[in-house]
Parts: C-alpha cells; sequence; structure tokens
C-alpha cells in the first residue's frame, strides 16, 4: 500500500459512499486510477467493505466504555459467545497481558450501563474486569457523522 492508497482509505473511512470523480479530484488523479485502485484494494483484501452508520449507533449509546476482562482457563469462546448475545456490546477483542478480552459496550443511560456490566460480570467463566467510560472521542478513524 502506497501514499495515495493510505489517501484513499482515508477519505472513504470519512464517507465511503463519495463518487469516484469526487474522490479522483480530491486525490489529484483520474477516476480510473481510483476505481482500479479500489478493486486492488478490494481483492487484496484491505478493503473488506463498506458500512452505514445509523442514527441509532450513534444517538441511542450516549453511555459508552471499555470492559477489560480477565477469563479463567479455556473459557473464552464461551464468554465471546456470552458477549455476542448481547445488543449493548458492539465489539469484542482478544488481547494478551493482564486482560483476556477487551469490549466495547453502550448504552443510553448511566443506569442501562451498570445493568449490562452486572449481567457481564455473571457471565461463567469470567473472573475479574475492569471499565472506563468514555468521556469525548477527539480523533477516529471511523466515519463521522
Amino acid at each position: 500500500m502506497n501514499t495515495l492508497d493510505e489517501k484513499l482509505i482515508t477519505l472513504l473511512r470519512h464517507e465511503a459512499r463519495r463518487s469516484i470523480s469526487d474522490l479522483a479530484i480530491d486525490l489529484g488523479v483520474s477516476r480510473a486510477t481510483v476505481r482500479a485502485r479500489m478493486e486492488r484494494l478490494e481483492k487484496s483484501g484491505e478493503i473488506l467493505g463498506y458500512t452505514v452508520i445509523l442514527r441509532a449507533d450513534a444517538v441511542d449509546q450516549r453511555v459508552r466504555g471499555i470492559m477489560m476482562i480477565e477469563i479463567e482457563g479455556h473459557a473464552a469462546d464461551r464468554v465471546i459467545r456470552a458477549l455476542g448475545g448481547l445488543s449493548e456490546v458492539s465489539t469484542v477483542h482478544t488481547t494478551n497481558g493482564r486482560w483476556d478480552l477487551v469490549v466495547e459496550l453502550g448504552t443510553a443511560t448511566l443506569t442501562e450501563f451498570d445493568a449490562v456490566l452486572r449481567r457481564i460480570r455473571l457471565i461463567p467463566g469470567i473472573t475479574g474486569s475492569e471499565t472506563s467510560l468514555l468521556l469525548a472521542t477527539p480523533r477516529t478513524t471511523r466515519a463521522r457523522l
């Protein structure tokens, strides 16, 4: 991946529905070049797909947090499946170090956030956790609203 590819990906992260023409103008290249780069990035697996951000994803989850989870023994798959069944959980990451999983979650209120934390802590196999609320997001590589 070169500098042009990186600039293209940055533009697409901010607005994945931009026209090829608009992308070409911003990048200072032809439409054919942009189209070829996008196709190559898709075929190579660098771009896995495009998405949409729903208002509910951005607005209804006013309280967001990161939860680090410690798991006993070989319970990781079982815990990940249980977390996948919670609508408040948006992302589950495996990791190394003190914590086995890092979970991104969000709710509309602090009361709901507290309730989901309690439900998560009751999942068999979880031996410890630590949660931090996300106060603001001054920078993200995810598409912006």
